[in-house]
C-alpha cells in the first residue's frame, strides 16, 4: 500500500498579505482549491492521503468534504514548524511507501509515476532547470543530495527542491526513529526534510530530476500567478 502524508499546518506569512490570511493550499485554483486537486489526484491512484492540519484547518476539512482523508492536527502550528506536523502522524509511518510533501505544492499526475515506480528507498524529487530562482536549493552530485538549504551558494547549486518525496521499506523506521530523536531534542521548529537530510552524508538520499514539467510550491504570490497562469493555458487547449 502507498499512504501520502501532506503537511498543510503552516500559516503561510510570507504569501499572506497578498491573499487576506487564507490558507494557500485552499486557495482556488481554477475550478477547485489546490488541496482538493492534490487529493483527488492521490486517491484516484489508489493512495490513502493523510492530512496534517492546523491553521485555518476547519476550511481544509471543509474543502476536502465527501473525500475519505484521514486528518490529525498539529495545534502548536503557530510556534513549530513541519516537522512537528509529521510527528503527529507518526503512526502511519510504517507500511510500503509513503509520499511525503507539503500541502502548498501544485502538482500533476505526470509527477506521480516518478515517484511511484522509484524503487529506491528515498527519493526527493528536484528540478535542475530552476537554479536561478529557486528558493531551496540542492547539489546533487550522481544522484544524491550532497549540500543544501536556502542560503545555498547558486555557484554550487545544481537543482531546487519541490517539496515532494517519497521513502519505503525498512528506511521509513529509520526515518520515524530520526524523527523521535529530533522531537525528544527539542528540534519542534525543523521542517520535516531534516529528517532526510540528517543521514547525510552516512548514507545516498536520492533525487529525481523532474526538469520539463509544471509545477510550483505557493511561496510568494508570483508563485500562485504561475499557477493560474498554467491552469488557464490548459483550459484554452
Amino acid at each position: 500500500m502507498t499512504k501520502a502524508i501532506l503537511m498543510a499546518a503552516g500559516r503561510g506569512t510570507r504569501i499572506s498579505r497578498h491573499i487576506d490570511g487564507n490558507c494557500k493550499c485552499t486557495l482556488d485554483i481554477g475550478g477547485t482549491t489546490l488541496i482538493r486537486h492534490t487529493v483527488q489526484m492521490l486517491l484516484k491512484h489508489g493512495i490513502e492521503v493523510h492530512i496534517v492540519v492546523g491553521y485555518q484547518k476547519e476550511r481544509i476539512k471543509d474543502d476536502l468534504q465527501g473525500l475519505p482523508v484521514h486528518f490529525y492536527e498539529n495545534m502548536f502550528y503557530s510556534v513549530t514548524n513541519s516537522l512537528s506536523s509529521l510527528w503527529f502522524a507518526r503512526d502511519q509511518l510504517c507500511g510500503g511507501s509513503i509520499i511525503l510533501g507539503n500541502a502548498d505544492v501544485f502538482w500533476e499526475e505526470n509527477l506521480l509515476p516518478i515517484l511511484l515506480e522509484d524503487e529506491r528507498d528515498c527519493v526527493m524529487l528536484c528540478d535542475s532547470s530552476r537554479v536561478e530562482q529557486g528558493d531551496y536549493l540542492f547539489r546533487v552530485e550522481n544522484g544524491a543530495v550532497l549540500e543544501y538549504g536556502k542560503g545555498l551558494d547558486k555557484n554550487k547549486a545544481n537543482c531546487e527542491y519541490v517539496g515532494l518525496a517519497k521513502i519505503q521499506g525498512p528506511f521509513i523506521q529509520e526515518c520515524k526513529a530520526e524523527l523521535v530523536h529530533m522531537i525528544e531534542a527539542q528540534r519542534h521548529n525543523a521542517w520535516w526534510e531534516q529528517i532526510l537530510y540528517n543521514m547525510i552524508p552516512g548514507r545516498s538520499i536520492w533525487t529525481s530530476d523532474i526538469a520539463g514539467r509544471f509545477w510550483a510550491e505557493i511561496d510568494f504570490i508570483e508563485d500562485y500567478r504561475r499557477i493560474l497562469e498554467y491552469r488557464e493555458s490548459k483550459a484554452c487547449r
